[in-house]
């Protein structure tokens, strides 16, 4: 029996398992719940899935749910949203016309999960025999509480650094190492960064004649928003261990969120917010960057570009790692038809269902055996253009070994937190401030909003 047929014989017996169940709960009527269609005919279950994405996710979940359709026989409207989703969200969950699941931010999942929004996973993982918690990541659960899991990230994000090979080479630059164990200190960094940076003369930033005001090519693109690898690998985290401080304030994020800034601003390597505006999507490919800090959604970009690809893993500052992002995949509270929904939720965490995405660089799955099977690893992350060599260790293998996650995995508040912080945060990042001092600025308006980590 081959791959599909068994995953139809799984979902088939599973259906037949709920519509049993329903019907035993029915009364001797037969209420319109249960049989409600013509001759005592129950009507067919219709689920609604929102989410949002490129032509290439849309296509890919699209045909996703018509597979799922045909193996279940539950019918699945797709409901892309690709513009001003949680605006849409908000208004329907507000409306009580929520989808039935579907993408959501982390920051509303665990908002509308404490308010009860959103239906408690845990109860449907501990009743299904066929799914084994186990088998996926630790990484990806977003948990309110203790036994109160209200999603999984809809796929993994690593980071990591990306670059043009061909200018590391024509440079004299050594390539990014891809084993953790070898990752470039940041001094080493910086070095190889201002070799790759030119100026219109061609001089990189290492003579004592460039000119910083004329840069035609910057050795990195380092947005500064994905700071918190660089602040955990320095050992600091956007709270305290103990949830109850602003972890931001003390001086090891601090060292590390300036030494972020230095990069534009005092050894001018990568462009400041106000020139990354105007930096083209192909900028590897244009030799406009030599490389680039990015998750791992960015190669499937690449792939489409026409340039020499490779991979590493970031320089570190203490201890190396990578960041770990996955916005959740949620089934809202006020569905009518929770066991097929669930169903449906299980189908698309499975990486088969969702493969194309997966092997095109967009996401990374949820799955353990993807990263440590040979045989799965090949499907996805092996032989092909979004995932140049290097990457199996420089990603797959930092993702499940040195893999940590945002803050919005678990960080109470963090929607109000990050009002806060992020304005001053860009006084930082615009070259406005110190980080010291607009850090340490707004800690005494951060503090009465903390309130520790969700799932603790």
């Amino acid at each position: 029996m081959n791959k599909a047929k068994r995953v139809a014989g799984v979902f088939l017996s599973s259906v037949l398992t709920i519509s049993l169940l329903l019907t035993g709960c029915s009364d001797s009527e037969g209420g319109p719940e249960t049989q409600g269609g013509k001759n005592g005919q129950k009507e067919p279950v219709t689920l609604k899935f929102s989410f949002w994405g490129d032509t290439i996710e849309k296509k890919t979940v699209t045909e996703a749910l018509e597979r799922f359709e045909q193996e279940t026989g539950i019918q699945v409207e797709p409901m892309h949203v690709p513009a001003d989703y949680l605006t849409k969200m908000t208004t329907m969950v507000a409306g009580n016309v929520a989808p039935d699941l579907g993408y959501l931010s982390s920051g509303a999942a665990l908002s509308w999960g404490r308010d009860g929004k959103l239906l408690n996973l845990t109860p449907f993982m501990e009743n299904d025999p066929d799914f084994k918690k186990e088998d996926y990541l630790d990484q990806i659960w977003y948990e309110i509480e203790p036994g109160n899991i209200i999603a999984m990230s809809t796929a993994v994000e690593g980071y990591g650094l990306m670059y043009n090979k061909d200018l590391l080479l024509e440079a004299g630059v050594e390539l990014p190492p891809t084993d953790a164990n070898k990752a470039w200190d940041w001094d080493t960094f910086v070095e190889y960064a201002k070799k790759l940076t030119l100026d219109d003369q061609g001089r990189n930033a290492l003579d004592p004649n460039f000119n910083p005001d004329k840069i035609r090519q910057f050795g990195l693109q380092y947005d500064p928003y994905n700071m918190m690898a660089a602040v955990v690998s320095n050992g600091g985290n956007f709270l305290t261990e103990d949830g109850t401080g602003f972890g931001l304030a003390r001086p090891e994020a601090i060292e590390a969120i300036q030494k972020l800034a230095d990069l534009m601003y005092v050894h001018h390597v990568s462009p400041t917010p106000l020139q990354t505006k105007n930096m083209p999507d192909t900028a590897l490919q244009t030799k406009k960057v030599a490389m680039t800090v990015s998750g791992n959604w960015a190669l499937q970009a690449f792939a489409e570009q026409d340039f020499n690809l490779g991979v590493g893993v970031l320089p570190k500052l203490k201890e190396s790692n990578t960041l770990l992002d996955g916005a959740p995949t949620v089934i809202f509270k006020s569905t009518k038809h929770p066991e097929e929904a669930w169903l449906l939720y299980k189908y698309m965490t499975d990486p088969e269902s969702v493969l194309p995405l997966i092997e095109g660089g967009l996401w990374m799955p949820l799955k353990k055996e993807w990263y440590t099977n040979p045989e799965l690893i090949n499907k996805w992350a092996a032989g092909n253009k979004a995932h140049p060599e290097g990457y199996t260790e420089a990603f797959m293998k930092q993702t499940i070994e040195n893999g940590f996650r945002t803050p919005g995995f678990e960080v109470k508040n963090l929607d109000k937190i990050n009002a806060l912080v992020t304005p001053a945060l860009d006084l930082v990042w615009t070259g406005k401030q110190k980080a010291e001092e607009a850090l340490k600025g707004v800690e005494p308006k951060v503090l009465p909003l903390i309130e520790g980590y969700y799932g603790r």
